[in-house]
């Protein structure tokens, strides 16, 4: 090898770098000689790499989410021009608009969720009939873990099925229509002799109360006024037990223009906004959509595991909603490509949770 060639090569492999900028920061990821700390760990995970990194970002982005809801919170250099006077900015709070698929109320985010709702750490509520009303049956009847590689055609002559890796026996599905015939009758009456006009939000609502149950979902959103949207209300049990008492009673008219209203109203209102969705499909775009209303979202974080190639909004990234008006230009968004029962609780750990105990603690000291 000559020495041309020799140099040419070192050249080709020892490329001179350029200068990078200063707020990058390490890999470093933690450090299990300090102990077992969840707090350490999840914020490890900011300069962990890869989507350990995504969630330390969603850790951060619902964080915002949260000062923006503390009365009184300062300025900050990054904050947008029309939250720059400090008068406006102590009247201003995060509207936090919150949307899962009804897989995982199947699944035990059932009770997380049921956590966000009780201490009234969302505003309002967008999920499928599945969400709804796999609520409810679990205050009937349990769900069982299963196997993902279970028969189908087993199940089906067993009258169980099967949720991903979950079972469910079609009991529970008889004993959620011995609950709600009933209700379904007064609603009906009440339709006829007092003029309702259910929604799915007033309907669900009312399930809400009529469960009575504190592991509810739904109970919680009805004793603190969290509205809770489903466009999709009759794509489901609830839908097969609507269109079944059609046939004994006159049926129930159900209205979703009101609710359309009603959720892009709420958002248009909104001084300062958020989305945390998990999952995608009809909650992951109406959300979305309310906040166009108001030339789009102040935060946004998505979990899901689509991806965008098919052209689906469903794995669309934050910055296609951007295209639309939907998440705005300077907003920082993000996106966890992860599967929600794994990664939300951590990020409710860190954040939720971990304000209400940081405020416990201090009612505490100050008592």
């Amino acid at each position: 090898m000559t020495s041309q060639e020799k140099n040419a090569a070192h050249e080709a492999v020892y490329v001179a770098s350029q200068p990078l900028p200063l707020d990058m920061q390490p890999v470093r990821g933690y450090d299990f000689n300090q102990g077992v700390q969840l707090e350490g760990l999840l914020d490890a995970y900011l300069t962990s790499g890869f989507q350990a990194t995504a969630l330390g970002q969603a850790i951060e982005e619902v964080n915002k989410m949260l000062r923006w809801r503390m009365s009184g919170e300062p300025v900050a250099d990054t904050d947008p021009d029309e939250y720059r006077d400090p008068a406006t900015r102590s009247n201003t709070k995060c509207t936090i608009f919150f949307g899962y698929t009804s897989n995982l109320v199947s699944s035990g985010l059932r009770e997380t969720i049921r956590y966000l709702a009780q201490h009234r750490m969302i505003d309002c509520i967008v999920t499928t009939a599945g969400g709804i009303e796999e609520d409810f049956i679990k205050c009937l009847a349990p769900t069982y873990i299963g196997d993902f590689a279970l028969s189908g055609k087993s199940l089906r002559e067993r009258g169980l099925n099967r949720i991903g890796n979950l079972v469910v026996p079609n009991d529970n599905y008889c004993k959620f229509e011995d609950w709600m015939v009933p209700i379904l009758d007064a609603m009906v009456v009440e339709q006829e002799q007092e003029k309702t006009l259910w929604t799915p939000s007033k309907i669900i609502d009312r399930l809400g109360k009529e469960i009575n149950h504190p592991d509810s979902i739904y109970y919680w959103c009805h004793k603190n006024n969290i509205p809770v949207f489903c466009p999709a209300l009759t794509d489901g049990a609830l839908g097969d037990l609507i269109y079944f008492h059609s046939f004994r009673s006159t049926p129930l008219v159900v209205d979703i223009a009101s609710d359309l209203r009603r959720i892009n109203t709420l958002a248009l209102r909104a001084r300062h906004t958020g989305m945390i969705i998990l999952g995608g499909g009809v909650v992951k775009h109406h959300i979305c959509n309310a906040n166009l209303m108001r030339n789009g979202a102040d935060h946004a974080v998505y979990i899901n595991t689509g991806q965008e190639f098919d052209g689906s909004d469903a794995g669309a990234r934050p910055d296609e909603a951007v295209s639309w008006g939907k998440i705005r230009p300077n907003a920082s968004s993000v996106k966890v490509y992860a599967e929600a029962t794994l990664v939300f609780p951590l990020i409710v750990a860190r954040t939720f949770a971990h304000q209400r105990e940081e405020e416990l603690a201090a009612a505490r000291n100050s008592s």
